[in-house]
């Protein structure tokens, strides 16, 4: 079966170093030291797995004053690795204002990137922020879909005040007046949304241009009520993703397994989904004179 990883990271030292001050909190909040890999060491994690990776770039520069883990660079690391990373969400920090619009246009025309990534409780905005309609309304013009984060986040957890982060940013309630300001653009609440699981799930079952993954989180720890809607009212919402290098792919598929679905709803939530919303088709053979990216669709 086929397994598309819509959320993980490049998990080298660019994208550790885009962090700042929150890669202390991480490694507290994983209980594992958090530190870069080598390029070939990620890639030959997603080829263990059999997962086909779409990357996430990363962008809070304005908080932290850490260089971007930049949409060049992911997307060149996509651009290494046809075979394996079949895309990648561009990252744009919303504080940057026209210069976010400018970024955007340049991820999706000039790199080709499949979307925009947003992570509400790091960059210390609401995606409902009426000063960030324009961008939401460039990106919609473009046609591409965004991804936004929901939920609390291990991003600062038990520091004081949290780093200045505030969880009550990426509430579900965001992401509802997004899809309905902005009716044309494809919405993926990125991560279960715990504490407010009942109220995403209404969310996605509200908006036709909501849907879900459901990464960051240990399958068996899904809520009863999210377990019952994924092979119920959800089936056709969400999809799956790791928040590699979060956890072990070997822990998040041997859970997803466990939960005891049938191949009929895995099938969607692995790659159907995604493949129909997003557009995420099958990786082609590449033919003599094709570019990496030609070959790819």
């Amino acid at each position: 079966m086929r397994r598309i990883d819509l959320h993980c990271y490049p998990g080298t030292q660019p994208w550790i170093e885009s962090q700042g001050p929150f890669v202390e909190a991480l490694a507290r909040y994983w209980k594992r030291p958090w530190v870069a890999k080598e390029e070939a060491e990620v890639v030959g994690d997603f080829e263990q797995a059999g997962v086909d990776a779409v990357l996430v770039a990363f962008d809070i520069e304005s908080v932290t004053g850490s260089p971007p883990c930049s949409n060049d660079y992911v997307a060149g690391m996509r651009d290494r690795h046809p075979g394996r990373i079949v895309q990648a969400w561009a990252a744009v920090d919303p504080l940057k204002g026209e210069a976010a619009i400018a970024e955007a246009e340049t991820a999706i025309r000039d790199l080709g990137m499949l979307g925009c990534h947003f992570h509400p409780i790091m960059g210390h905005f609401s995606v409902d922020d009426p000063a960030l309609a324009p961008l939401f309304e460039a990106i919609s013009a473009l046609g591409a879909p965004v991804m936004i984060d929901v939920g609390t986040t291990g991003m600062g957890a038990g520091l004081p005040g949290g780093l200045g982060s505030r969880i009550w940013d990426a509430h579900p309630r965001a992401i509802d007046e997004v899809a309905a300001s902005f009716p044309d653009l494809t919405v993926v609440a990125a991560h279960p949304g715990w504490p407010w699981v009942e109220e995403m799930t209404a969310v996605a079952l509200h908006k036709g241009n909501v849907f879900w993954e459901l990464s960051g989180w240990a399958p068996k720890y899904f809520p009863e009520g999210l377990k019952r809607d994924v092979r119920g009212r959800l089936q056709d919402k969400v999809m799956f993703g790791s928040d590699y290098p979060s956890m072990p792919y070997e822990r998040v598929l041997r859970e997803w397994e466990e939960l005891g679905y049938a191949d009929a709803i895995l099938e969607k939530v692995f790659h159907a989904n995604a493949e129909r919303v997003l557009g995420l088709a099958e990786r082609a053979e590449p033919s003599e004179g094709d570019s990496p990216r030609e070959a790819a669709w």
